[in-house]
């Protein structure tokens, strides 16, 4: 039976790799191998970094040339010159350049780089500056169930699955069972390793269920991110922007008498030092913190995509050189140990967004007792001076 499950997960492990390498090799060497040179390889990596607004899963052309997509449309929904604009994105035909144009309610939207504009009334076709910018369009506000929206509400239905079953065995008193089982020492890491001493004993229970939420939803979206799913949600900076002002939300709102006093006007500093320093502490307060967290996210997630995906284009860039055979092998060898090394990244990086948001909470909340402390450092010195003397 161990063997069994060993190979199953040999099995899985390997299907994971093997997978994105073939739906990536099905989508470049669709339409006469349109994806073989570096300049192309560079630009599909960068497209496949961005939110779309088709799920699709990979393409391929058959055997008459005609380009195939795999995968569904889904809606957009736009605030035009008109109102309210609604249409499913498949009557955008998978284009992304602005040559297929969608007329709805007497209005013209195209779409260029995922981005969809109106066009002036009255245009029948899209101009395009020297920088291929739209010239007779204007963006619009687009409030679309993107592919990473999808992926953002099948986590978190998961995630509420999986935990309200775990939240009812703890009711009942019985063990986890089934997945809960994974769960569990996650929830008691979580509790005891990030969230009990950071925040401190006398408030972690109130800000453990968000740090619990933001953990594991980080990193079930960052192994999504590594299936061939194609999910990029972590890698959206919109994303991780929102995450870091949530943080910010629950630390600014929750910080006490004595993290105000600290902040804008901090004791034992000279007067006119402490507007100085009140305007420091403010920007890091405010700006520089969550900076940090949703740039780190963001960062290393895309980071990460970018390497696996150009190693993966090594089957396609170095084909003439190295052989068919040669280029995907190495191709399929390096994936593979970078694959290992993005499992341990999507976990490091969840583990750092919490830690982060829990320290910047337990610095809001934390008590200062300031004649104690003095009293104790003056106590300090006095054992030390006595054991010199």
């Amino acid at each position: 039976m161990k063997i069994f499950q060993q190979s199953f997960r040999s099995f899985v492990l390997a299907i994971l790799v093997i997978l994105p390498t073939t739906i990536f090799a099905n989508i470049a060497e669709g339409d006469g191998g349109r994806v073989s040179t570096k300049q192309e390889v560079e630009g599909y990596i960068l497209h496949h970094l961005k939110d779309s607004h088709d799920f699709n899963l990979f393409s391929y052309t058959d055997d008459s040339g005609e380009r195939k997509h795999v995968g569904f449309p889904l809606p957009v929904i736009l605030w035009s010159s008109e109102g309210l604009v609604t249409f499913m994105s498949s009557e955008f035909h998978h284009d992304d350049n602005g040559e297929v144009i969608v007329e709805k309610n007497g209005l013209k939207f195209t779409k260029i780089h995922s981005k969809i504009y109106e066009l002036e009334k009255g245009a029948t076709a899209v101009n395009f500056d020297a920088d291929h910018h739209a010239t007779n369009g204007t963006k619009l506000l687009d409030f679309s169930i993107t592919k990473s929206v999808v992926g953002i509400l099948l986590i978190g239905l998961l995630m509420l699955f999986w935990f309200s079953r775990l939240a009812n065995q703890y009711k009942k008193k019985q063990i986890p069972t089934g997945f809960g089982r994974v769960l569990e020492p996650l929830v008691l890491y979580v509790r005891d390793e990030i969230s009990r001493p950071n925040v401190g004993e006398k408030h972690y229970r109130k800000f453990t269920g968000y740090l619990l939420t933001v953990f594991f939803f980080i990193w079930i979206l960052n192994m999504a991110g590594l299936t061939p799913l194609g999910f990029n949600v972590t890698g959206q900076l919109a994303v991780t922007a929102c995450l870091a002002i949530f943080t910010l939300v629950i630390y600014t709102i929750s910080g006490n008498k004595d993290y105000w006093m600290h902040i804008l006007w901090m004791p034992g500093v000279p007067i006119f030092v402490k507007p100085i320093l009140a305007v420091i502490e403010l920007v890091g307060a405010f700006i520089i913190k969550p900076f940090s967290l949703l740039v780190r996210l963001f960062a290393n997630i895309s980071a990460g995509h970018i390497v696996l995906m150009s190693l993966i284009a090594i089957m396609f860039t170095l084909k003439d050189s190295l052989g068919v055979a040669g280029a995907t092998g190495l191709s399929f060898v390096l994936s593979f140990f970078l694959l290992l090394i993005e499992l341990l990244v999507a976990f490091l990086q969840a583990y750092i967004f919490t830690m982060l948001s829990a320290l910047f909470i337990g610095m809001a909340v934390a008590e200062h007792d300031h004649g104690h402390d003095l009293e104790r450092e003056t106590a300090d010195v006095e054992d030390v001076r006595g054991d010199f003397i």
